[in-house]
């Protein structure tokens, strides 16, 4: 089953994202042992993105900016180096205690020392973020967007946010524009707010058309039941897996696409992963096989980008998967949290196991 996309579309993607920057130590070391520390710009929705935009696809992030601000300019600069256009307002810093950019600082663990991330998103200007800042009548109808993708990151970050991010996707729907999101979870952002999110997020996933999250992600924000968070035999789990979702699915009938990750952590530097995807009645299984990871954060965002980019390429299922999970496993090989991509040719590779040097 192919998802109709819209062809006279300017944009192949359209991400709305708070962007933030991450500051990582050199070599694998710890954030309390470190004196030299490595800086660059990120958010869960750009880092899907990076995968098409890399890959010659036209992307677009909406977002929001601190006026004259050096870390906002920064972020800027990243964006054209990624090939992502960007929209947004520019607000004022107000004082010294008024808006910024978010910090996100992390280490890579190595070893048998997990990572450990601090995330610092006091007065973050993404909280900001107001369906009135954007003309969507010409984002959407005017220039168009064949995909939008939305992830429960952005959707969570506040009361408006959950309402900037559903408006985005009854208007992309209105124009033809296919609907993403991403679940992902986080705690910490629903602490205190259990109620409001899952109504949120239940009305944004009513009008989605590719859903994607772990078995946390579906349970914890859309309530339906599914296999134990972090189980230590995922393949023997797959079965769960395909009846969590097909929950989902009955919850949820407009949905068209399905995917999950599945990712077993043997030390930090080792991993099984694996994905599942259901699209229309079609399942696609690659059962977890070991990656190398040298840096973690982003595998998820690199799968659900080479998902995506696989939908506007048209690709059949079976070979969206393997994409997917190939530009996932290979996110995990950079320290931006973000994978960019050659050509094509280069994931083929990773999906098939060659790692031979390529002269």
């Amino acid at each position: 089953m192919k998802i109709k996309l819209r062809e006279d579309a300017k944009y192949a993607l359209i991400v709305p994202s708070s962007m933030g920057v991450r500051i990582t130590p050199v070599n694998g070391q710890p954030v309390y042992n470190s004196n030299m520390f490595m800086m660059h710009a990120t958010s869960a929705e750009t880092n899907v993105a990076t995968i098409a935009s890399s890959l010659g696809l036209p992307a677009k992030v909406l977002t929001t900016f601190v006026k004259d601000s050096g870390i906002a300019d920064f972020i800027k600069r990243d964006l054209r180096a990624r090939n992502i256009d960007y929209e947004g307002v520019e607000r004022e810093q107000g004082d010294p205690w008024g808006f910024r950019h978010q910090f996100n600082v992390a280490d890579s663990g190595y070893g048998a020392r997990g990572p450990r991330v601090l995330n610092d998103r006091a007065g973050e200007v993404g909280r900001e973020l107001s369906i009135d800042d954007f003309d969507l009548d010409r984002i959407f109808g005017d220039e168009g967007a064949q995909i939008l993708h939305m992830s429960g990151l952005i959707a969570a970050l506040s009361p408006q946010t959950s309402k900037f991010c559903l408006a985005l996707a009854e208007k992309a729907k209105q124009y033809g524009t296919v609907v993403s999101f991403d679940l992902n979870y986080r705690e910490s952002f629903w602490k205190g707010r259990k109620e409001e999110l899952a109504a949120a997020f239940d009305k944004i996933a009513s009008v989605a058309d590719v859903l994607i999250g772990n078995e946390e992600d579906y349970q914890l924000c859309l309530g339906v039941k599914g296999p134990e968070a972090g189980g230590k035999d995922l393949a023997a789990q797959i079965n769960s897996f395909k009846g969590m979702i097909n929950n989902v699915k009955a919850k949820y009938p407009n949905i068209k696409f399905f995917g999950t990750t599945l990712r077993q952590v043997i030390s930090v530097n080792e991993h099984l992963w694996g994905s599942i995807i259901l699209n229309g009645d079609e399942w696609n299984v690659i059962e977890p096989s070991e990656i190398h990871v040298l840096d973690r954060i982003g595998g998820g965002d690199g799968f659900v980008g080479g998902l995506l980019y696989s939908i506007l390429k048209g690709f059949e299922t079976e070979k969206c998967n393997r994409f997917a999970w190939a530009t996932g496993a290979m996110a995990t090989t950079f320290l931006t949290d973000y994978a960019t991509v050659a050509d094509e040719e280069q994931v083929w590779s990773i999906a098939k196991g060659n790692a031979r040097v390529k002269r």
